[in-house]
This record gives structure tokens, sequence and C-alpha cells, in this order.
């Protein structure tokens, strides 16, 4: 998802999509822990997203506290 992406979703979408993608981050790291992954660089792609969801939402923070 980009960062265009990111900016038009509502405050309760973000906050949805944040939750999944640190449900599915932790599960691919228990799996990739036990058995490699056909793809390992998911959990780096998987971690800059939930880092993207999170700038966002602390910018809009910081927006409504202005």
């Amino acid at each position: 998802m980009k960062k265009e992406n990111i900016k038009e979703l509502t405050d309760k979408e973000l906050l949805d999509r944040l939750d999944a993608a640190e449900k599915a981050y932790a599960q691919e790291k228990i799996q990739h822990a036990i058995s490699p992954l056909d793809n390992p660089a998911k959990i780096t792609l998987d971690r800059k997203l939930i880092a993207r969801i999170k700038t966002e939402i602390r910018a809009r923070e910081l927006k409504i506290n202005k």
C-alpha cells in the first residue's frame, strides 16, 4: 500500500489496517522461525507498512492538537 493510499483512509480504517497488519506480521515471523518462508522479504515489507500506517496516525494526532 502506497503512502497516497494510506492518506485517503479514515481514522477507523487506519486502525483496522494497523491491527490486521500487525497480526499478519507476527504470524509470518512465527512461521518463518519454524520453517523458512518462500519470500522472506515480505516480513520487511510488512514492517514498513506498519511504520507507514503508524506515521500517518501520528501525523493526524499532531495536526489535531495544533
